[in-house]
């Protein structure tokens, strides 16, 4: 381990409730496991419960061989009936998914509710941002004895969005022991508290370097005529709707605009991918690899698009439309066969957990409204093994909805970086989201 590593495995060990947010690729699920150990070793440990992305079991499982292989694990997931035996089964440590653990969570005496843990993990712990989520009460109704939250991206949005966490991150023994913060002060109080953030720069000297680089390209002359066209008439179907306008009318139409932008819907024509394509070509030349984000997955617009215009590449699709094992089959394949020049991803799915060290080459196709989530995707290739400095290409159409959210990205990084260093600025509003597409939100 790397001397950081080890003082946060020692940190957890220490801690009955910790927020351990280093920056994407530092292993925190090394440091994790090695923190149970140390626990287990010293007859502290009890029965663990680790939560986790359902795409990201297959992973843990494979680093607690690694890494704890005396530790005994259950792996919760399947039908009704393998779950209910799959956690009698006696273990130090039970993996179950974020949307199993939901389904289970009954007063059977089997279920994760009938139980005390020693320790509950949370792992991508932003999937609890969202404090009304079913899974957010799940998770802080568990009782527990020590509480482990790991995310890259404490906050991915809002202010409330860690607040929701931070209420996890503490010992519950009985039902209304925890706590819940409401005003901002209160949340940043907790937050310093409670959490330990490394960046990459700090810690890892000898990590070659990520360089970002802004692709801003003009529509060709169709495919302008097929966005300049979409957006006149879906305003006007927005003013038609008068005071009924709501937030979710706005982002029909900024989705709607933001496919075009990777492709003419009639035509097919696309100023993102002539150059994508132009700039894998150098990359295949050189014997390098590339990832390919985007946040569309069907056909016309996402990345089974780009699978089938990009074929002589031997590009891999990963994405949530396929089932974990044929997700794990496609790591596998990448990483053992360098004719794949490229993998493409859907954003959501492949942008959390994954090791893709073989690629230095990411390809942002469309963006996130989100730099934190961009950042972790990326972040498959900048981590710790890869030896080649990581070239990013983030792609922005001039002149449309995307130069619109660029903006908006911007205070968005600018709240990340600031409330992480324990300030506050303001986030981003419902008006923003209106003023991207030229509004004003009723009143």
């Amino acid at each position: 381990m790397f001397p950081f590593q080890a003082d946060g495995a020692r940190a957890l060990v220490r801690s009955d409730a910790l927020l351990l947010a280093d920056d994407m690729g530092l292993g925190k699920t090394v440091q994790a496991i090695a923190a149970l150990r140390r626990l287990a070793a010293s007859g502290d440990l009890g029965n663990v419960l680790l939560v986790v992305p359902s795409s990201l079991i297959a992973q843990w499982r494979m680093q607690l061989y690694e890494w704890a292989p005396e530790l005994r694990f259950s792996t919760v997931r399947g039908s009704a009936n393998d779950r209910a035996w799959q956690w009698r089964t006696p273990a130090d440590i039970y993996i179950v998914g974020y949307e199993t653990l939901r389904s289970d969570f009954s007063l059977n005496p089997h279920s994760p509710v009938g139980r005390e843990w020693g320790v509950v993990v949370l792992d991508e712990a932003q999937r609890i941002k969202n404090r009304e989520s079913d899974i957010s009460g799940v998770c802080k109704g568990l009782r527990r004895r020590r509480a482990w939250a790991l995310t890259g991206t404490p906050l991915e949005n809002q202010l409330d969005d860690v607040a929701s966490v931070l209420e996890f991150v503490q010992p519950h023994v009985q039902p209304g022991d925890g706590i819940t913060l409401r005003s901002e002060a209160d949340v940043i109080e907790r937050l310093r508290a409670v959490l330990l953030r490394r960046r990459k720069a700090e810690v890892l000297r000898d990590l070659p370097p990520k360089l970002t680089v802004p692709v801003p390209l003009e529509l060709g002359r169709r495919q302008r005529h097929a966005y300049d066209l979409a957006e006149r008439e879906g305003l006007i179907e927005l003013r038609a709707l008068g005071a009924k306008i709501t937030i979710t009318h706005v982002l029909e139409l900024i989705m709607r605009l933001k496919q075009i932008c990777n492709f003419c819907p009639v035509t097919g024509e696309s100023a993102k991918l002539e150059d994508l394509t132009e700039r894998l070509d150098a990359v295949a030349r050189e014997g390098h690899r590339a990832l390919v984000f985007s946040q569309f997955v069907k056909a016309e617009f996402g990345v089974e698009e780009l699978g089938r215009r990009l074929a002589r590449f031997r590009p891999l699709i990963y994405s949530g439309e396929s089932d974990a094992s044929v997700r794990e089959r496609t790591i596998a394949r990448f990483r053992a066969d360098e004719s794949h020049k490229a993998m493409l991803l859907s954003l959501r799915a492949g942008g959390q957990g994954l090791n893709l060290q073989e690629a230095s080459y990411v390809f942002h196709f469309d963006r996130w409204w989100n730099p934190a989530v961009e950042r972790q995707a990326e972040d498959r290739a900048h981590r710790l093994g890869q030896e080649n400095p990581v070239f990013v290409y983030t792609y922005t159409c001039i002149d449309t909805i995307e130069e619109r959210i660029e903006t908006i990205l911007a205070s968005k990084q600018e709240l990340f970086d600031v409330v992480i260093d324990g300030d506050l600025t303001s986030a981003l509003s419902a008006d923003e989201l209106f003023g991207a597409v030229g509004l004003q939100r009723p009143r």
